[in-house]
């Protein structure tokens, strides 16, 4: 009979499931690819099938083009899909738009690869629901005590009452391209602000794309400042990606004040190594007790960490009775969240 830990195995190119002949994630081109969400270190071209949800799959044409795969099929929340006998489904990650956790069965025995995730609210993508399962597959990306993210609505509000204090600078705001960018927008929103915001050229087919399936971001305008044209005028806010704050694009507007959304600020010395004047802890990820609620929550008898900090999430689940053990996995980044 098979168990849940024969499901799923670790390979070069990724999680690998044998029997059903598909990967999860993989970080180099496969037959068939079963893809958690749109962020380029989990979704890469090349592959022979993929197989994600309808957004991630928008996401990934916008990123590479039409042919970024030989064949795609959509997976549609909760619905089971059969692939070599195995059951797959697909349920809410809370990361990004789109993004998913993939439950892999077989024979009762089922197996949950949480990819990348998040237990705060986020106005633009579904929440996280916590799957059942026998075998939990979790990142780790803030898997240390010290990383505790505060209420993401108090970090924009910490954005709001610079923005007061300081009507003559223009305040940059560097968050990662796909899912940070259009959180941190729609949060300004809920919290009132209603201003134009300028976007970097590089989120402008994104927040596009985020707009045509119902998430609302208000009036945005394009940051980029051609030769004759005019920067966007003083006390505005610009988002951009991380990138961008540090290079000369951000240099053209009036007495710019470095802002950084990312779990990361919770690391000061971080912040002021990148010239980061407003750290904003603002985070896709799950901070350390979400990542332990979420484990209890989800019953698992068998945790295997991926992607992080994965040797201290290890010792907590051996600490509280649980089998445990690290994938370490390459390929894929923690950096830019």
């Amino acid at each position: 009979m098979t168990s849940a830990r024969d499901l799923l195995r670790s390979r070069p190119e990724g999680l690998c499931c044998p029997e059903g002949q598909f990967f999860i994630d993989p970080v180099r081109p496969v037959e068939r690819a079963l893809i958690t969400h749109g962020h380029a270190d989990h979704a890469r071209a090349g592959h022979g099938a993929v197989l994600a949800t309808k957004e991630t799959l928008d996401i990934m044409r916008l990123r590479y083009g039409e042919g970024f795969a030989g064949t795609v099929q959509e997976a549609r929340p909760d619905e089971a899909i059969s692939i070599n006998g195995m059951r797959i489904t697909f349920h809410p990650a809370g990361h990004v738009l789109g993004s998913a956790q993939i439950a892999v069965e077989a024979n009762g025995a089922r197996i949950v690869a949480s990819g990348d995730y998040k237990r705060s609210r986020d106005p633009t993508c579904a929440p996280f629901e916590p799957i059942p399962c026998d075998v939990f597959i979790t990142e780790a990306t803030f898997a240390l005590p010290v990383f505790t993210h505060p209420d993401p609505t108090h970090e924009v509000g910490q954005l709001l009452t610079s923005l007061k204090q300081f009507p003559e600078r223009t305040h940059i705001v560097g968050a990662y391209t796909l899912g940070k960018a259009q959180r941190v927008i729609a949060l300004l929103r809920e919290a009132g602000y209603g201003e134009t915001i300028y976007i970097h050229g590089a989120l402008a087919k994104l927040c596009a794309y985020y707009e045509s399936t119902g998430v609302p971001l208000g009036p945005l305008q394009a940051a980029t400042v051609e030769e004759e044209g005019e920067a966007p005028p003083a006390g505005t806010v610009v988002v951009a990606p991380p990138a961008a704050i540090d290079d000369r694009w951000s240099r053209r507007f009036a007495d710019p004040l470095a802002c950084f959304a990312s779990g990361w600020m919770r690391i000061r010395q971080r912040a002021r190594q990148r010239g980061v004047e407003l750290p904003l802890i603002i985070s896709d990820h799950a901070d350390w007790n979400e990542l332990t609620d979420t484990i209890r929550e989800t019953g698992a008898g068998e945790v295997w960490v991926t992607h992080g900090r994965e040797e201290a999430l290890v010792r907590w689940c051996e600490l509280n009775g649980i089998m445990a053990k690290p994938l370490h996995l390459a390929g894929y980044e923690d950096e830019a969240e």
